[in-house]
């Protein structure tokens, strides 16, 4: 499987500083770079701005478009919408905005939740842009997580593809016998087809299951690199998270 192909084009392949940095240096960095955003005071809005600021300088050094960022914050809209309600259900003092009675508190944690969650989106999707699935698996085998988990997750990630193939092949298969549902009383049949896609699918990871037993797998994935990380990549990684606490450290000395 191709890096990125099964994570809807996430990962965008390149050769800048960002992408040979270690997952796991990424990984971390991104936590933390969140940790700051989210211990930042709703109050202050010119931290918020720095953040954003050190992003489009990370976003640059990557060669990550700003398009392709943009796109791939649709994932952000189910919270905006809920961000957009909170003023007009939110209990509390009401402000008058062009006419509209608002709540106080509800515009705060509009605000709140729209510039933080923005900022969060915005640095996952930057992550995923400069380190493919396999590496960010083997960060986080490297920062400590469970490999049972970090199986269980690779699994996921390379058969997702495989069962999407599946589905489109059945999907051709029904319009190729002239079928294409377009109301309710097709339902039936799609609801049959996702149970053989299920069926199929189950008996695919069983057969896998066999092979990799008939490879000797034990339980556990060999480990693919047991090198040590550099400091200098642990220092490069740091400068985001700790140029972000500079400003959360103003922000709260100024309050």
């Amino acid at each position: 499987m191709s890096a990125g192909h099964g994570s809807a084009g996430l990962y965008r392949a390149g050769h800048s500083a960002l992408h040979r940095l270690p997952a796991q240096c990424k990984i971390a960095a991104h936590l933390a770079f969140v940790l700051v955003v989210v211990c930042t005071p709703r109050e202050t809005f010119w931290p918020y701005a720095a953040y954003a600021l050190l992003l489009a300088a990370v976003a640059a050094v990557a060669r990550v478009p700003a398009g392709f960022v943009a796109r791939r914050l649709v994932i952000e809209v189910p919270f905006v919408l809920f961000a957009l309600a909170l003023p007009f259900l939110a209990h509390g003092p009401r402000v008058d905005v062009l006419g509209v009675g608002l709540s106080e508190s509800g515009l705060w944690s509009a605000w709140g939740i729209l510039a933080k969650a923005t900022l969060g989106v915005i640095a996952s999707v930057l992550l995923a842009a400069t380190t493919s699935q396999r590496d960010l698996l083997l960060g986080l085998e490297r920062l400590g997580m469970p490999r049972t988990i970090v199986q269980i997750a690779s699994f996921m990630l390379r058969y997702a593809d495989v069962i999407a193939g599946e589905s489109e092949r059945m999907r051709i298969a029904r319009e190729s016998r002239g079928f294409t549902p377009r109301h309710l009383g097709h339902l039936p049949v799609v609801a049959k087809s996702a149970g053989a896609l299920f069926i199929r699918s189950y008996e695919r990871g069983e057969r896998v299951h066999l092979a990799m037993l008939s490879r000797g797998y034990d339980g556990a994935m060999p480990r693919l690199d047991s090198s040590a990380t550099p400091a200098s990549a642990w220092a490069t990684a740091a400068l985001l998270p700790l140029l972000a606490s500079v400003a959360l450290a103003l922000a709260w000395a100024g309050r």
